[in-house]
């Protein structure tokens, strides 16, 4: 299987983005119902802004499904936030309050009882993953807890499915970020591989190794075949945060994978991820990344939303990657984009 002969070079395909946003469109009706028919975010605000720990307490959510949502609602031209005070918009003041002659709510509670609508708002008041409830998580792995991608057929379908996003990007990643004098990648929780690839592709006296679970490389191994590429790409089985880090590496790829996980375990990997690399080496975040300020923009905000519902963790924006890789030892250099909402944030070890 050769997978990117679809995409040979960057400029070959139209960038999918808008797809995408399609495709997550339906997280905006959940978070917004949420909101107004189960929460009572505008309602609790009819009086006037509060502190964002103040109304996250009167929510009763942790900090990590607070943000998401509070995310969403201001992407969504509905709430403001400054200097830790949140508000509403006058937009949110005229149709979202009770009391307003303009007030549609009751038509947004139509949706109140749908699955979608209600599974949201069982993983914002839980703060757990679907599947998490009942011990397991549905994509991520983690020690002692059910994980599809610990099952043959669990870990193929879904590593299949996100290849053909992958397929898209990975050309452009290796595009825009030539490893010329790198000997070593290690490409961790590569899945596929794809990434790996189209760098190895374009960088022929480098090797990478791709470092998953044993049931990933199963689908690694098939892309590996025919890629042209495959005497210089090792496939290891291992678990990123207790297993040892591949040694050698020069350049360490994280490819959506921190956005899997709550800060906690970023931090933890990117302190792994430091102590892998001589001084001088590159570790290239590759992920969707916020504004800033955490107010959008919606497409990443949505996406948050379904990386929220599904896996441990969020998006998150460049600032916060900053102040994570500052404490792991890194320096930040630039932030390139490359395609679907996706950009890579380069970093180097002081």
């Amino acid at each position: 299987m050769d997978p990117l002969t679809t995409v040979p070079t960057a400029a070959s395909a139209l960038d999918p983005a808008l797809l995408f946003e399609h495709f997550r469109g339906s997280f905006a009706t959940e978070l917004l119902v949420a909101a107004t028919a189960h929460l009572g975010v505008f309602r609790l605000l009819a009086d006037g802004a509060l502190q964002s720990e103040v109304l996250r307490g009167k929510l009763g959510l942790e900090a990590r499904p607070f943000r998401v949502l509070i995310t969403a609602l201001r992407a969504m031209g509905t709430l403001t936030e400054s200097a830790d005070q949140i508000g509403m918009t006058p937009m949110a003041a005229t149709h979202l309050v009770s009391s307003s002659p303009y007030f549609v709510g009751d038509y947004f509670s139509l949706a109140a009882g749908s699955p979608g609508v209600l599974s949201m708002v069982e993983r914002l008041r839980t703060n757990r993953p679907a599947g998490g409830d009942s011990g397991g998580v549905a994509f991520i792995y983690r020690e002692g807890m059910v994980s599809a991608m610990e099952a043959e057929a669990g870990a193929r379908f879904f590593t299949l499915a996100l290849s053909g996003r992958a397929r898209n990007v990975a050309p452009v990643l290796a595009e825009q970020m030539p490893l010329a004098g790198a000997g070593l990648l290690v490409d961790v929780g590569g899945g596929t591989g794809v990434y790996s690839i189209a760098l190895l592709r374009a960088t022929p006296e480098l090797r990478a190794v791709v470092w998953d679970r044993p049931e990933v490389l199963r689908v690694a191994a098939e892309f590996a075949s025919g890629s042209g590429v495959a005497e210089r790409l090792e496939l290891r089985p291992g678990d990123m945060f207790r297993d040892p880090f591949p040694s050698g590496a020069d350049v360490v790829l994280l490819s959506n994978i921190l956005h899997d996980w709550d800060e906690n375990e970023c931090r933890e990997l990117l302190a792994r991820c430091a102590a892998a690399l001589p001084s001088g080496g590159r570790l290239l975040i590759h992920d969707v990344f916020l504004d800033d300020d955490l107010g959008g923009p919606l497409p990443i905000a949505l996406y948050s939303a379904a990386l929220f519902s599904v896996t441990e963790g969020r998006a998150y924006s460049v600032a916060e990657y900053r102040a994570m890789l500052v404490e792991a030892g890194f320096g930040v250099t630039q932030v390139v984009p490359t395609r679907v909402h996706c950009g890579v944030l380069v970093a180097v070890r002081k």
